[in-house]
């Protein structure tokens, strides 16, 4: 007899624990087993798990009205729209169910703008290592040959440049006359935790103004206090000129969102654009929600703060580790680079030290814990991901000071 498990199509790579419960950066399994997140459902739960007020939104939301349709006015679609153009500087919003899905609709603005320039085959510069979607436009925007094999022929209208590169920038727009748009990752999170340089993003934005290129920031990521500001280009001090948002916007309930100004904010038309279930009074509701206790708690500052303790404490306790190649972040972004493919480590973290990673491009340990993290957390997710790679180095002792970071 099958099992259950083995009804669903293998397009994860799953390991052999299921939660069943969690309570802010905790989880636990089928066993009553207690595990630390230091991912948050791949930076998705910022406010932690079984948030009460976000639970309490969703049971009086469902009880009330779930879905109508973008046909009609729906008012928490307007006021989470105003919400968001007021904290981003942005003008209108567009609301989908996942990052992926905003993506395409930042993409296919950015095609629209060029048509409206006369440019029949318009170009977007995109960057190695860049990670945008699985959807077949977005994937074809991602820089990871590993996650696009298989998926060919891909679709044309993408140009790829070296990150953090603006002298690449540069001789592309000498030597293409198609490019309409520049579409990145303030800071590369599938990619390995690599920061762009607020020069690059400074140097990004005149380049574009100059062009007349749309600056379009992916922040699905990135965004919504992760990085320690509430939008990561605000470290850099600039606009884009659309930005997409997803994951912690609806802190687990999925939503994405699509943001323009200027030109680009009155691209679409009705019947360009659509999203059967994008918008709904349940989705925009938890996001307004969240928005609510991120701007009360002051959670982006708590995440630049958070995020110096844990990029302070895993550089105090693994800069002798030999096989750390460099430790990177911005706020609670946080990648441990190894000199070696370290995709075995996320099961071992769960087994030896209850402990949830990701290991992003076979060789860095990305770490995305919840921005609702006490300190005495954030220093055990360090003393943890010490012991783990204490115990992964034949042979050897605990790092120097390892002790420290646990008391």
């Amino acid at each position: 007899m099958q099992s259950i498990h083995s009804r669903l199509m293998r397009a994860y790579a799953r390991q052999p624990v299921s939660f069943v419960r969690g309570s802010g950066a905790c989880l636990w399994d089928e066993c009553g087993r207690e595990y630390l997140d230091a991912i948050a459902g791949v930076a998705v739960t910022s406010l932690g798990h079984a948030h009460p007020e976000i639970a309490a939104v969703i049971a009086e939301q469902a009880a009330t009205l779930l879905h109508t349709s973008n046909v009609f006015r729906i008012g928490w679609q307007e006021q989470l729209g105003e919400r968001l153009c007021t904290l981003s500087g942005m003008e209108k919003a567009f609301f989908c169910n996942s990052g992926a899905e905003a993506n395409e609709a930042a993409i296919k603005l950015a095609r629209l703008h060029g048509q409206r320039r006369g440019v029949a085959r318009p170009q977007i510069l995109v960057m190695e290592n860049a990670f945008h979607g699985r959807t077949l436009a977005t994937l074809s925007a991602t820089g990871n040959p590993a996650k696009q094999g298989g998926f060919e022929p891909l679709m044309p209208g993408f140009v790829r440049l070296p990150y953090d590169d603006i002298e690449a920038v540069r001789r592309a727009a000498q030597d293409c006359a198609d490019i309409v748009a520049v579409l990145v990752e303030p800071v590369q999170g599938e990619g390995g935790i690599r920061v762009a340089s607020p020069g690059y993003l400074r140097a990004l934005r005149e380049l574009c103004d100059r062009q007349g290129w749309l600056l379009m920031l992916d922040e699905i990521q990135t965004g919504l206090g992760r990085t320690g500001a509430w939008f990561a280009h605000q470290h850099a001090g600039i606009e884009p000129d659309v930005m997409t948002l997803a994951k912690a916007l609806g802190n687990g309930f999925p939503i994405g969102a699509c943001l323009a100004r200027g030109a680009a904010a009155d691209l679409f038309s009705p019947g360009q654009h659509g999203s059967t279930f994008g918008g709904n009074p349940l989705a925009c509701r938890v996001a307004c929600t969240v928005l609510d206790i991120m701007v009360r708690d002051e959670l982006p500052q708590r995440a630049a703060e958070l995020g110096e303790r844990l990029l302070s404490g895993l550089r105090r306790v693994l800069d002798s580790h030999p096989q750390v190649q460099a430790i990177r972040g911005l706020g609670l972004m946080a990648g441990i680079e190894l000199d070696r493919n370290c995709q075995d480590l996320v099961g071992r973290a769960l087994a030896e030290q209850q402990l949830l990673i990701t290991v992003t491009r076979e060789r860095t340990i990305r770490l995305l814990p919840p921005l609702v993290c006490s300190g005495a957390q954030i220093d055990d997710i360090v003393a943890r991901t010490a012991r783990l790679l204490a115990l992964d180095t034949e042979g050897s002792t605990a790092p120097p000071h390892m002790e420290d970071a646990a008391a």
